[in-house]
């Protein structure tokens, strides 16, 4: 008696008739995918520093607990110039493949860090923010709509801006940016 193996596991949409299994190409990519990203961070903030920027901490500490190297890391107040100067200098750095933000996404006079990713992606992954909200709204309910989170792509790095807070960094971080970090700059670089 022979058994044949079903390609598409319980609960998982057949596709149609001449189209690829949607979740083997997402596994065939995601094992193409490098291992270790090399990656900067920037927090945005006007009042922390290296010792009490513990949301930045909590990003180094995720990319180091998967391997990815951390090529740059800074503070800068919430400006737009300085902002867009250090992403530039970033994104021309052939070392640095992903760039990782937080603070300054919410709607505060002061909160920029948004105008100028948008202003700068030359392709949006709206997929992040819009799943970040849906993720925030389930823990903190209505205020979620208060992040302006986005990502995108800017002179083949990838940007990813999360809001400020340790506990929204940690949500980003766990559920969307470390699972797909590596897939997300293979898909950029291919």
């Amino acid at each position: 008696m022979s058994q044949s193996t079903d390609p598409n596991p319980p609960g998982q949409p057949v596709p149609a008739a001449g189209q690829p299994n949607r979740s083997q190409s997402t596994a065939e990519h995601r094992d193409q995918a490098p291992d270790s990203v090399a990656v900067a961070v920037l927090t945005v903030s006007d009042t922390r520093t290296v010792e009490t920027d513990t949301s930045g901490r909590l990003i180094l500490d995720g990319l180091a607990g998967r391997g990815h190297q951390v090529v740059e890391y800074r503070i800068v107040r919430d400006d737009v110039t300085a902002i867009r100067e250090t992403l530039g200098d970033w994104a021309a750095d052939p070392r640095i493949a992903a760039i990782l933000t937080n603070g300054g996404t919410g709607i505060a006079r002061r909160d920029t860090t948004y105008d100028v990713v948008a202003g700068l992606l030359e392709k949006r992954l709206d997929g992040f923010g819009e799943l970040f909200r849906m993720l925030s709204f389930a823990e903190i309910g209505a205020a979620a709509m208060l992040s302006r989170a986005v990502a995108g792509v800017y002179q083949e790095t990838l940007i990813i801006t999360m809001p400020g807070s340790r506990n929204a960094v940690g949500l980003a971080m766990n559920r969307l940016i470390l699972p797909e970090l590596p897939h997300l700059v293979f898909e950029v670089t291919k």
